[in-house]
């Protein structure tokens, strides 16, 4: 019973509203209503619009669309949907985030993070209202703060990137995030804190399980898939031995095929964790760690083509031996069988099709394309010949392994991409409660309520 009442309150407090709809917008004012937020009790607002509009990627293919015109597209200006909110119930603080192309993103000739600086700064002003409330919109990342009597020309815009690798998360991920604060708290944060030694794939994967791909068409299980990762190991090894620049990928093809093991599983849903359990040794790994977990959630493994399975091979190989992942046709034409059949592959296009994620470093930024291939994102270990599961690349983006992740697995790996690092989220929650509770010592009440 006591898990029935909190999946149903669950339920009335995680809410799936569309905002910008009469619906949406009337759901979220009951919402907001029946939680008594406003100028009155302090809180604090945590969001981000969508970012399609903004991303690189989204601008590129924005671009090819024939008479796209920017000032058209809606999603621009979806911002104003938080903005709204801010306008109205005042929150005492508000946490913004997005991609770090919002920076360049233009619409006309004006910089549309120069907009939102400004609007964000004088909520009231911008939506046309009397003005009563004005914020100071600060970095996480240095101490400068935008107020509303400045122009946004007058600061460095790249001071409100959050670098995430810099305050220990295992993953290069660069984010916008702003920390509005009404200016009538007088309050100051501050900033994140960097750790001394970046956090790295390898303690982030530390104690996973090791596991093989299924195949992705079965007409190609004519062997088991031991026998025919082993082929594809083979046959590069028996090519690099005529070739005395590659004696180190040679060595590496060579142990990669004696650890190959006959009874590797694919993972499940829930995998039941070995007898030998893993003994945290970081403060990252305890962050994971759940001593009442007795299995590994979401870590079943993607199925991949035979000829992929080659290239994985060869690519995590490659990786150990020289130390950086093999970039484009040029290293991808050392050995045979290779080459993928993509027009512009020899144009450097798809230099990155294929990319290894390094041991020793931090993971490059895990987005929700892992949903639609797993080629950017293959296992660093040439053995398991796979790309990473969704719990390694919730790992990678910090979530706990008691995380449940539902749906299919295209939808779990949205999930995982398309979120903020837990674990980023918690130290500024920190900065966040630091400030709430100078401003309590003050006479300035600040609620720990986030919604």
């Amino acid at each position: 019973m006591a898990t029935r009442a909190a999946w149903y309150e669950a339920q009335k407090e995680a809410r799936r509203i569309t905002l910008g709809t009469p619906e949406g917008n009337a759901d979220l004012e009951r919402a907001i209503r029946g939680a008594e937020l406003g100028p009155d009790r302090p809180w604090v607002l945590i969001g981000g619009p969508p970012c399609q509009a903004y991303s690189l990627v989204g601008r590129s293919r924005n671009r090819g669309k024939a008479g796209y015109k920017p000032e058209e597209d809606h999603r621009h200006f979806l911002y104003r949907e938080y903005l709204q909110i801010i306008q109205k119930y005042k929150p005492a603080v508000f946490v913004m985030e997005n991609v770090k192309g919002i920076l360049t993103s233009r619409v006309g000739d004006q910089h549309i993070f120069h907009d939102i600086l400004e609007d964000l700064a004088s909520p009231d002003v911008a939506l046309g209202k009397r003005a009563k409330h004005e914020y100071a919109i600060h970095s996480l990342a240095s101490p400068i703060a935008f107020q509303g009597d400045m122009s946004p020309d007058d600061i460095d815009a790249r001071e409100f990137v959050v670098k995430a690798e810099a305050y220990g998360i295992p993953q290069a991920r660069h984010r916008v995030i702003l920390l509005g604060i009404r200016k009538d708290l007088g309050a100051i944060p501050e900033q994140l804190q960097p750790v001394a030694n970046q956090a790295h794939l390898e303690e982030a994967l530390a104690g996973l399980p090791e596991l093989r791909s299924d195949l992705s068409r079965r007409s190609e299980q004519v062997a088991p898939w031991h026998r025919i990762v082993r082929k594809h190991l083979t046959e590069l090894w028996n090519e690099t031995k005529r070739r005395d620049e590659l004696a180190l990928l040679r060595a590496e093809l060579k142990n990669a095929i004696d650890k190959l093991a006959d009874d590797l599983g694919t993972g499940d849903l829930r995998l039941h964790r070995s007898q030998v359990d893993f003994t945290p040794q970081t403060p990252l790994q305890y962050w994971y760690h759940d001593n009442n977990l007795h299995v590994w959630l979401n870590s079943e493994t993607r199925g991949h083509m035979s000829s992929d399975l080659r290239r994985y091979a060869f690519s995590a190989a490659f990786a150990k031996a020289f130390e950086h992942s093999p970039k484009g046709h040029e290293d991808f034409s050392l050995l045979s069988g290779l080459r993928p059949e993509h027009r512009n592959w020899e144009s450097g296009k798809f230099a990155d099709r294929f990319r290894v994620q390094m041991y020793g470093r931090p993971s490059t930024t895990i987005t929700s394309h892992i949903a639609k291939d797993g080629h950017y994102f293959i296992h660093p270990d040439p053995s398991q010949c796979r790309s990473l599961t969704v719990r390694e690349a919730a790992r990678l983006q910090t979530f706990p392994d008691n995380y449940f992740f539902q749906g299919n697995r295209t939808e779990q790996f949205h999930q995982v991409g398309n979120a903020v690092p837990p674990l980023l989220a918690f130290k500024i929650a920190e900065v966040v409660a630091t400030m709430s509770l100078e401003a309590v010592s003050s006479g300035k009440s600040l609620a720990s309520i986030v919604t």
